[in-house]
């Protein structure tokens, strides 16, 4: 590995943060002129600029599931359909059988070409839709059986544009399959200028440095990455471990879908491995990994467990190997599998068996779990809006997330919602909610006592409830995590398992599959418990302070305080030194207040 590149310290900091601007000045474009809510409120989109070959360079404040193992393979896939891409050339992208995510996920790349004509770097928007033309009104259908019972139109790297100018045949087949066609124009117009804008930037930045200062930079920032992960992981301990975790029973897998995931460090080579091929085969269900969320979900267990200031590119990413074998559930499906949910559900059950090996190799590593699956909470729904809009709509609502895991040094994140998002997904805001669709939100509110206990506790669930006005509401979720909840690590307890049930008219809780979806009328509420986050460490070595300061905030109660931590909280919410003391210590005291 060359380190010309690198030597200039100021030039690397100097231009990695214009990159990093560029990708800031896309990322705001698509937050501000997105459509639907799943873009201007929950802010379900990433952006990266690529080197030529695919390498990624910068991926910004975007979801790890969308940029960190996937981006690069659908660059190259670009260029096995295109060898020879052209300036105002795009390309709509939404294969999970070449490189991307899942269909409901369209990418648009655009390659950035010189005044010669030479492919100098690509960019690459991707944004989830609210539709994409799946058989029923959700673009998560766990339980289509293959790709055709899914439903969604697949773009392969479709040219969607030729000289700046749209090819309307392709946009015309999106309207016609979408359910709501202005809606998803304007995404599309929305992805498009974004990654239009990333590209006129580096123009411009050429313009100022020069194409050769640029491609300098790109190596060096690549071998930097390198550099910097190795020397992350000589830091680790060497060792081995092997974990297991097992999605919920959903359609299509009676039994659940159990996983296993074995991670070796090895600091001497400064390399770590993940393999996951010791799996099931592809199974008759929309949970089917494509290879990029396979991929992604290990590194993001592995980046979890690491120095955090590691840059994530290419380069990083060449220190982790990550094995994977066709046709498996968790590695490389073969068409026509179905990858509808391959964002959430078993990708975050891989990148938390990751992370939780990591923390058996070494007391100090990896996390617990994050909360998996999606909980009614964070729904698509649909229906009529017979408001003043009268129409149909479409759109996934993020009411309310799961919880983070804990850590080796903190408590779980509250809104972290699961590990693919990486806690970036913003909490929609409960009237926004309420003005762009026909519901109310009776509740939202952290359910006590639900946290995965632990030396550092998982996040605890959030408590929430909504239901349709004027008209009735079908919601599809995938909420995995109601009967093998999030658990713990280094002696950490689970989190709460996730719920789900529609409170009835007469105001009856009645319990609902796990999978929806569901038909909500006007009167009756959709009600949905998530998933705490598993605690990291033993529950009795917390702090007491911090046992007392979430009795105070009413996270836990004072019961849950003295059964799992041991700890004695007085009626002003302060700990009692000396009985807590006594309580670990394990000697035996009368009854307690």
């Amino acid at each position: 590995m060359t380190m010309t590149a690198i030597r200039d310290g100021a030039r690397l900091a100097v231009l990695s943060h214009r990159f990093e601007a560029i990708v800031r000045r896309m990322s705001n474009t698509l937050a501000r002129s997105g459509r639907s809510g799943v873009l201007n409120t929950a802010r379900d989109f990433s952006c990266c600029i690529l080197a030529a070959d695919g390498s990624v360079l910068m991926t910004g404040q975007s979801p790890p599931i969308h940029v960190m193992g996937g981006p690069d393979l659908q660059a190259r896939s670009m260029l096995e359909f295109y060898p020879q891409v052209r300036a105002g050339d795009a390309f709509l992208h939404n294969s999970p059988y070449h490189g991307n995510t899942h269909a409901a996920d369209h990418s648009v790349l655009i390659p950035v070409v010189d005044h010669d004509g030479r492919h100098r770097f690509t960019v690459l928007a991707k944004a989830h839709q609210a539709d994409c033309g799946n058989s029923v009104p959700t673009t998560y259908l766990a339980s289509a059986r293959d790709v055709y019972e899914e439903g969604a139109l697949i773009f392969p790297v479709v040219r969607a544009q030729r000289d700046y100018a749209d090819c309307e045949d392709i946009l015309r087949m999106c309207e016609m399959r979408i359910r709501v066609p202005d809606q998803w124009r304007g995404d599309y117009l929305a992805i498009l200028g974004s990654a239009r804008i990333g590209e006129r930037a580096l123009l411009r930045l050429a313009d100022e440095v020069g194409w050769d200062t640029l491609d300098e930079f790109a190596a060096g920032w690549l071998d930097y990455g390198e550099l910097r992960m190795e020397a992350a992981i000589r830091q680790l301990p060497a060792g081995t471990a092997t974990t297991t975790t097992v999605h919920d029973p959903f359609p299509g897998v009676p039994d659940g879908i159990p996983v296993s995931v074995s991670v070796a460090v090895r600091p001497d080579e400064g390399t770590i491995e993940v393999d996951l091929r010791d799996n099931p085969d592809c199974v008759p269900s929309g949970l089917n990994l494509s290879e990029a969320t396979s991929r992604t979900a290990a590194l993001i267990g592995i980046f979890n467990s690491i120095d955090h200031t590691v840059p994530h590119n290419q380069g990083s990413f060449r220190r982790v190997r990550v094995l994977l074998r066709e046709n498996c559930v968790v590695g490389i499906p073969r068409h026509p599998a179905s990858c509808s949910v391959a964002t959430t559900n078993l990708s975050n059950r891989v990148g938390n068996a990751v992370q939780r090996a990591m923390a058996e190799i070494g007391d100090g590593l990896g996390m617990a779990e994050v909360g998996s699956g999606m909980s009614p909470s964070e729904a698509v729904v649909s229906g009529i809006d017979r408001r003043d809009q009268h129409g149909p709509f479409v759109n996934q609502i993020f009411t309310g997330p799961n919880g983070g895991a804990g850590a080796p040094a903190a408590d779980g994140w509250l809104t972290m919602s699961d590990l693919g998002s990486g806690g970036t997904l913003l909490l929609d805001s409960v009237e926004i909610d309420e003005l762009k669709q026909p519901i109310v939100i009776h509740r939202r509110h952290i359910d006590p006592d639900t946290e995965g206990a632990g030396r550092f506790r998982g996040a605890p669930s959030l408590h929430v409830e909504y239901g349709p006005v004027g008209t009735h509401l079908e919601a599809v979720y995938a909420n995995d995590g109601s009967i093998n909840p999030m658990m713990g690590a280094g002696g950490g307890q689970p989190g709460a398992p996730s719920a789900q049930f529609k409170r009835d008219r007469d105001g009856e809780l009645v319990a609902l599959d796990i999978c929806g979806p569901v038909t909500i009328q006007e009167g009756e509420r959709l009600v949905a418990r998530t998933s705490g986050g598993g605690g990291y460490g033993d529950p009795v070595s917390r702090d007491p302070h911090r046992v007392a300061r979430d009795v105070r905030e009413g996270w836990i109660s004072r019961d849950r305080a003295l059964a799992v931590y041991r700890v004695e909280v007085d009626d002003a919410g302060d700990v009692d030194p000396e009985r807590t003391a006594r309580l670990r210590a394990g000697v035996t005291i009368g009854a307690q207040s």
